[in-house]
């Protein structure tokens, strides 16, 4: 039997990248899943069509999760298709890069009402309806161990998700809810790319300071997150687990 066999996923930002890759890992292993998206509606279709050609369930579902009610809606909509939850993984996320003197009120607000807030508010609709228990996973960074000049407002939105897991960890346990989070590096994506992260003299000097030589794949994110979504990590709560390489 598949290790998700009979379970329900949430994957908030999974209409491509990362995101994508942890949507088709856990339906591989059996979950249901509902296919977030904010705006390429395309693209979580699409994502939904491969998880069903490879004999898996899944569902798109497009939701604001840095608004109540998208996150609400979000969550509304796994219970109604699926009929529970067990799964969900805080993935949605922006990034942004910028010298203190640039950083303005519009960016700050931009990167922590998705990547700090988003989390909360998903979290607080997803945790109600886990009343046999649960797995959420937060998708962090591991920006906050490199500390990287021109990352505070990034940077600082990731730390408060490291902090924010902890914390629920403890306030959730009781009620069988674990609560992770996985700590990226670099990763090659749609995003990443588009953002200059094809630049092949950025992409040497990446590779050249990360020890196993690569740059990582969805995959390598999404097989972490799905171990830790399973009974295989149901010692495992409050973990902050760098996947990055050694980055």
């Amino acid at each position: 039997m598949s290790k998700l066999s009979g379970k329900v996923a949430v994957v908030t930002g999974a209409s491509q990248g990362i995101g994508a890759g942890i949507a088709k890992s856990l339906a591989a292993e059996g979950a249901s899943v509902v296919v977030n998206y904010l705006k390429n509606k395309d693209s979580a279709d699409s994502v939904v069509e491969s998880i069903v050609a490879s004999g898996g369930n899944a569902i798109a579902f497009g939701a604001d999760v840095s608004e109540p009610e998208g996150a609400e809606g979000l969550i509304d909509a796994a219970i109604k298709s699926f009929g529970h939850l067990d799964i969900l993984v805080n993935n949605s996320g922006v990034y942004e890069f910028a010298p203190l003197e640039a950083i303005t009120l519009q960016s700050y607000d931009r990167v922590f009402k998705t990547n700090v807030l988003g989390v909360v508010l998903t979290t607080q609709a997803g945790a109600k309806q886990m009343t046999n228990g649960g797995s959420i996973i937060n998708v962090g960074s591991n920006i906050t161990r490199m500390l990287m000049p021109t990352s505070a407002i990034y940077a600082g939105s990731k730390a408060a998700v490291d902090a924010i897991t902890r914390v629920l960890s403890k306030e959730l346990g009781p009620k069988k809810i674990r609560v992770n989070c996985v700590m990226p590096g670099p990763v090659d994506t749609e995003t990443s790319r588009a953002m200059g992260g094809g630049n092949s003299e950025q992409m040497k000097m990446i590779i050249g300071m990360t020890p196993l030589g690569r740059i990582g794949q969805p995959e390598d994110i999404a097989s972490v997150v799905t171990f830790l979504a399973s009974e295989d990590a149901a010692w495992v709560t409050g973990a902050l687990l760098l996947n990055s390489g050694g980055l």
